[in-house]
């Protein structure tokens, strides 16, 4: 069974997207739409802007989501996947190819996403640190540890077996860096990102998002579409739509969503948007199957 993944926010490249604007009609129809929608040309900051350009917030989740979906769109027919999932700020991807979301309410509520993280990380000065070769088991405990000292630290991103990123307050943090590599852990960095994603500091922005969310028509996706919260395949639209909204200070449950897509069925995995980052990931969770990226 063919899979599609979708990335998150961290693939961004200066001039991604651009060979699929000059070259492909249904490409630049679609990015000049979404330069009307956002109300500015994002596509002037995607093909020749700078780095800082795209690292702002109200740029870079719109930028990852446009590249990600208009280059399943142009696959045509070969743009046909059986199962679907996204990472973090992905899943949107992933709902619009699957057809549980039209590309302008898709984008839409990326960028009204974007805006709500961007206003909480504002709010609360907090990070995130990817932890490196230690066990799930030590990370959530060491996190808990954290906690209880009256500091939000949780683990975000289950990413592959021995990578794992960390969210909370920047005190915590710090702490937890110390904490993990006393543990074993052989790495321990500090993100440069602008918030404790996927983390209860998020929860501001989970008002807005959850009334964006509720004002946007769902329909049943073509194809299942596993979800970060619970590495799930779901198909109702309602289900859908409370889970985007957890997804926001929910850990983003990667190792098992591969390996529940793997043993439902998955033989193939499409990698659709800027990078490679979830290739990679997919390597380390089973080495068996294929990933690749658009082909």
């Amino acid at each position: 069974m063919k899979a599609f993944v979708f990335p998150g926010q961290g693939a961004q490249f200066v001039g991604m997207g651009k060979d699929l604007y000059e070259n492909s009609s249904l490409a630049k129809e679609l990015f000049e739409k979404a330069n009307d929608i956002l109300g500015y040309r994002i596509t002037d900051i995607m093909f020749n802007g700078t780095d800082e350009d795209l690292r702002q917030t109200k740029v870079t989740q719109p930028a990852v989501f446009l590249h990600s979906v208009i280059s399943a769109l142009c696959m045509g027919e070969q743009a046909q996947p059986e199962m679907t999932a996204g990472h973090s700020l992905g899943e949107f991807s992933a709902l619009v190819v699957a057809g549980a979301l039209t590309f302008e309410d898709g984008l839409k509520l990326v960028y009204a996403r974007a805006m709500a993280m961007q206003k909480a990380c504002e709010a609360t000065p907090s990070t995130m640190a990817a932890i490196i070769a230690l066990p799930d088991e030590k990370v959530e405990e060491v996190c808990a540890s954290v906690n209880k000292e009256g500091e939000v630290c949780v683990p975000a991103n289950f990413n592959c077996p021995g990578q794992i990123v960390i969210s909370g307050s920047i005190l915590a943090i710090e702490k937890a860096c110390e904490l993990m590599k006393a543990a074993g852990a052989k790495r321990a960095l500090p993100l440069k990102v602008g918030g404790a994603f996927h983390s209860p500091l998020m929860n501001p922005a989970k008002v807005e998002l959850e009334a964006a969310i509720n004002a946007t028509e769902f329909h049943t996706p073509k194809c299942p579409v596993y979800q970060n919260v619970d590495a799930l395949p779901h198909t109702d639209p309602e289900e859908i739509k409370k889970n985007l909204v957890a997804q926001l200070t929910a850990s983003v449950r990667w190792t098992q969503t591969v390996k529940n897509m793997i043993a439902d069925g998955a033989t193939d995995f499409t990698e659709c948007g800027p990078g490679a980052v979830l290739q990679g990931l997919i390597k380390k969770i089973d080495a068996t199957v294929p990933a690749h990226g658009i082909q």
